[in-house]
């Protein structure tokens, strides 16, 4: 199942206060962006995150789900309604997100 552009414009709009943030369409999903570094992504309609170390501190209880078959697992984002959280998650993730890899 494709995620809906409604769920994504949803999460677009809960981050739109943070500085640099966009998303890329792939094959039905959309691959979220802060700063040019990937964060996360819409899979399914659910909002999943690169597991780092304040990301499983932000989220203890956070489900580890494959955004696709042969994926590595994700942190599933649960309290996609609360924009502080979701901003606070982002920034404290930063840091600790590799940088993209140069394009040859």
């Amino acid at each position: 199942m494709a995620s809906s552009r409604e769920y994504r414009d949803f999460i677009m709009e809960q981050l739109s206060e943070l500085e640099d943030v966009s998303c890329k369409a792939m094959i039905g999903e959309y691959i979220l962006y802060y700063r040019g570094k990937v964060v996360g992504g819409i899979y399914d309609d659910r909002f999943l995150v690169k597991i780092t170390k304040s990301a499983e501190i932000m989220m203890p209880n956070a489900d580890r789900e494959l955004p696709y078959e042969g994926a590595k697992e994700m942190l599933l984002v649960d309290r996609v309604e609360n924009r502080d959280f979701l901003h606070d998650l982002l920034e404290a993730m930063y840091d600790e997100l590799p940088l993209p890899k140069k394009k040859t």
